[in-house]
């Protein structure tokens, strides 16, 4: 369990991250999301130890991480995969890491096999692809047995066969019992692995709710009906509180009637329905919706040309 309170992380005038809590729970995989400059990383570099907070508290597993005995049996964190001595090969990375962990010398085949790294083990990490420092980065995280895992963006860099066996993995680990953190910038993995979110913006909490629950609070609960007999349909279904739209021939967008009373209602009526579906907004779209106010960077489309580009100061390289 990661049990975040009231921490506030500043760096000289500028508050990373203010006043923020949440609890990480055993047995399901938690997603942290934020966008650009929300903290995220500040936060997980306290829960790692690498930084102490400006006030509030993060234990791990009930305790101060710091002062852990035994810290990889505890806490497995990945922040950088690329944190790896070059001229080393995958194994004697690994190994060093358990020699000065008190970790066994046998963990190493298993975690190198865990990760798919078994006939690459003694090549230099150097000159290892991205995804294979990412799947090395990982193989560091789990050598411990670590009862709390914090991962961020794991699956950079992994092609399709290496996201699927991250996805995998991380529910794994979490049916065994274990807290799993991670940390992603992609919405559509994060909605097929994660349970529960915990959402940050500005260095405060947005939201910490179930995913189920945090795209509900973005959809807008709009019925698609598509009937050739809409314009009958549409009739029998306006009142009070129920607005109905239609951008083409045969469809209906219907809002504030159930997509079961619609059913019953063409049912009694006998009217077909072709099509009948609620409309919910992804992940992503909940996301956006949910951080509109805290990106720190706005992007312009390439066709807004309503107001000039400010021109910036050139350097001399510039004007070659």
């Amino acid at each position: 369990m990661i049990e975040v309170s009231g921490l506030t992380k500043r760096y000289g005038d500028k508050t990373a991250v203010n006043d923020l809590s949440f609890t990480v729970r055993p047995g399901i995989v938690t997603g942290f999301l934020g966008p650009n400059g929300a903290g995220k990383s500040t936060t997980m570099r306290v829960i790692a130890g690498l930084d102490a907070p400006t006030s509030g508290s993060v234990l791990v597993n009930s305790a101060d991480y710091r002062r852990a005995a035994v810290p990889m049996a505890e806490l497995g964190i990945l922040l950088e995969a690329k944190a790896v001595h070059t001229s080393r090969s995958a194994y004697n990375h690994l190994l060093a890491l358990a020699q000065t962990n008190g970790v066994p010398k046998s963990r190493v085949a298993e975690v190198i096999d865990l990760v798919g790294l078994r006939e690459v083990a003694r090549k230099r990490a150097g000159g290892f692809s991205l995804g294979m420092g990412q799947r090395l980065g990982i193989a560091s995280a789990l050598l411990g047995d670590p009862q709390t895992i914090v991962l961020d963006e794991p699956i950079n860099g992994l092609d399709p066969e290496g996201i699927l066996w991250v996805r995998n993995l991380l529910k794994s680990l979490a049916a065994e019992g274990r807290t799993v953190l991670i940390s992603s910038h992609l919405m559509s993995e994060m909605a097929l692995t994660a349970h529960h979110l915990i959402v940050v913006g500005r260095g405060e909490l947005i939201a910490d709710l179930d995913v189920e629950e945090f795209v509900a609070l973005a959809s807008t609960n709009v019925v698609l009906v598509r009937s050739p007999q809409a314009s009958q349909l549409r009739d029998l279904l306006l009142g009070p509180d129920v607005t109905i739209t239609s951008k083409e021939a045969g469809v209906l967008e219907v809002r504030g009637v159930s997509a079961d009373a619609i059913g019953d209602l063409a049912f009694d009526h006998h009217l077909r329905l072709h099509g009948l579906a609620v409309q919910q907004a992804s992940l992503e779209d909940a996301f956006m919706e949910m951080t509109r106010d805290s990106v720190e960077f706005h992007a312009h489309a390439a066709n807004d040309r309503t107001e000039a580009p400010e021109r910036l100061p050139q350097t001399a390289g510039d004007r070659r």
